[in-house]
């Protein structure tokens, strides 16, 4: 693992695996991509296999910290989605060859706060405008942007909230905002992939990657 850049030093378990800033990627030689993002991409930063390999641990920890517990899953569309339906069809497999189980609902729900590659303060919530339901439940979060979904879910006064996310990015100023659950923790890079989009493209690349300047130019908006 000391290829993929993986700190050495023990790290909690939710955590996430730390890719250091010195981390060049994967060569785009060495795995399958869509031919129409030629020239649009640096490298992988986080293969497809990496992906589901990690998200399975992540399901595995929610499985311990919350089994038997009646839990609603908060799915942060657009670029949580992937995400969320293979963690939720992975705590799916684990409830049903295990001793726990965990009831779970999923529900849908947008955040847009992006214009190309740089985050707005104009942050706009879509389909969350009655959460009613949440009183009194768990509730995993899966998705990109928190703080301002987390102040408006616990208006709602749900039993409890746990947040799981795929990537949380180093960046200065960084939000106390921490997902309980981390898949990744990843350089200041812009990334697409596997449903993360650079206005809406990409979402159709497994891989996640890092976008070239030249890609950004031609899918700028």
């Amino acid at each position: 693992m000391a290829e993929f850049g993986v700190q050495a030093e023990k790290r909690r378990r939710n955590e996430g695996i730390v890719i250091n800033d010195e981390w060049p990627g994967y060569s785009l030689d060495l795995f399958s991509y869509p031919a129409h993002y030629s020239g649009d991409l640096d490298c992988v930063i986080v293969p497809h296999g990496v992906i589901m390999d990690r998200t399975e641990r992540l399901a595995r920890n929610i499985m311990d910290d919350l089994g038997d517990h009646d839990i609603v899953v908060l799915c942060v569309l657009k670029g949580g989605y992937q995400f969320c339906a293979d963690l939720v069809d992975r705590i799916k497999v684990l409830s049903c060859n295990s001793n726990q189980t965990i009831p779970m609902r999923v529900h849908f729900i947008r955040l847009k706060s992006y214009l190309n590659d740089q985050s707005t303060e104009d942050l706009h919530i879509v389909g969350a405008d009655d959460l009613s339901f949440l009183a009194g439940k768990g509730i995993v979060g899966t998705g990109k942007t928190m703080e301002t979904l987390l102040k408006h879910v616990e208006a709602f006064r749900p039993k409890m909230i746990k947040v799981a996310g795929l990537l949380v990015k180093r960046v200065q100023n960084r939000s106390t905002c921490v997902p309980d659950f981390v898949g990744f923790e990843i350089p200041n890079r812009f990334v697409v992939g596997y449903a993360l989009d650079y206005n809406e493209y990409f979402r159709d690349l497994n891989h996640i990657c890092v976008i070239s300047e030249s890609g950004k130019k031609k899918y700028k908006i």
